[in-house]
């Protein structure tokens, strides 16, 4: 589904403001990380990043350790060095 929604000026900084009703919608909060592609059609896709390994990009069974994701597997596979 597609939503037109707000028109939003980008700063001198390169910033734009996402709107309070897409943040609520989407429960994106301060400090949320987000991930912006750009498509073949040249457009903008920012999405809610979600967790994932450092090492190996897996995104289940991940643990924190030191503010990084990382999971069993590869935490199995570093016991080992």
């Amino acid at each position: 589904m597609k939503n037109k929604g707000d028109i939003r000026a980008i700063d001198e900084l390169g910033r734009v403001v996402i709107p309070m009703t897409f943040r609520k919608l989407l429960d994106i909060k301060a400090g949320d990380m987000l991930e912006m592609n750009m498509t073949e059609n040249s457009e903008i896709v920012i999405t809610k990043a979600t967790p994932s390994c450092v090492f190996c990009s897996g995104k289940d069974n991940l643990l924190t350790y030191m503010n990084k994701c990382v999971c069993e597997d590869c935490k199995s596979k570093l016991k080992e060095i």
